[in-house]
């Protein structure tokens, strides 16, 4: 999967291992797969399992000594590994099921590289940790924020840790975010890489600590790389005390994103 005779980079593993996973999800869509469930409404497909299981063969290929954090699979590997890979086999499991492509695969070396791939326009974002680009029929392209589409992606689904002093209805209801944006609600991480590469202008979603997530942590690497601005719901850095994610195209985005926020709804 790797076309190296020397040690990869750490951005080419990602990219590799996310580019193996959503062909899996790609070969695997349109058919009827065993859901396993999770409780809560929640589950996962056979598409996840079976994607997970091939991003690990890569991750492992070329860093037998790290350890990988799996959403479907857990811990694996040597539990004082100082190199930890957060891997979200399929995020947008809901969408998947329900024959909808809006889909990510997620790879993200913890503080490091990562890579979000998107099975069906064949796309993979990635970083190494200093710059972000996009990988497209082979060719690499550096993504460049911008808020001119005036898009926010808001995401919708539970939980809501920070209700009432934050809900995201409020927020899209409120009179100047009416005019200045137009909501999206895609239900995938996939819409971090879209801040990353100018097609939204800004993504919230509620939550605690996001930083580590095996849902998130690529996206905020990306975005980061790219020069976006992130924080948390309550304006602070995203980190053990975190609150949710606000990741804005710019500066002006965010400060306007966050005077919404902090007036719950008000004008």
């Amino acid at each position: 999967m790797i076309d190296s005779n020397e040690r990869p980079e750490d951005a080419e593993v990602a990219t590799a291992a996310a580019r193996a996973g959503a062909d899996v999800v790609r070969e695997m869509y349109g058919r009827r797969l065993a859901r396993i469930d999770k409780g809560a409404g929640d589950f996962a497909t056979a598409a996840d399992v079976e994607a997970e299981k091939t991003i690990l063969g890569v991750i492992r290929a070329a860093r037998p000594d790290d350890a990988v954090l799996g959403e479907e699979g857990g811990r694996q590997g040597a539990a004082d590994a100082e190199r930890v890979w957060l891997v979200d086999p399929l995020c947008g499991t809901l969408n998947y099921a329900a024959g909808n492509m809006l889909v990510a695969v997620n790879v993200a070396l913890r503080d490091g590289a990562a890579a979000v791939a998107d099975p069906f326009s064949g796309e993979v974002f990635f970083t190494d940790g200093r710059t972000a680009r996009v990988r497209r029929d082979g060719d690499d392209t550096p993504l460049t924020p911008t808020s001119a589409t005036a898009l926010v992606d808001v995401n919708l689904d539970p939980p809501f840790p920070g209700a009432p002093v934050f809900r995201a209805v409020d927020l899209l209801a409120h009179p100047r975010f009416v005019e200045r944006f137009r909501p999206r609600v895609v239900s995938t991480t996939l819409a971090l890489a879209w801040v990353a590469a100018g097609r939204r202008a800004a993504y919230v979603t509620d939550g605690g600590d996001l930083s580590g997530s095996v849902h998130f942590a690529a996206g905020i690497a990306l975005c980061r790389a790219a020069g976006c601005v992130v924080t948390g719901i309550d304006g602070a850095p995203i980190g053990a005390a975190g609150r949710g994610l606000v990741v804005a195209a710019d500066a002006g985005t965010h400060a306007s994103l966050m005077s919404m926020i902090r007036g719950r709804g008000h004008a």
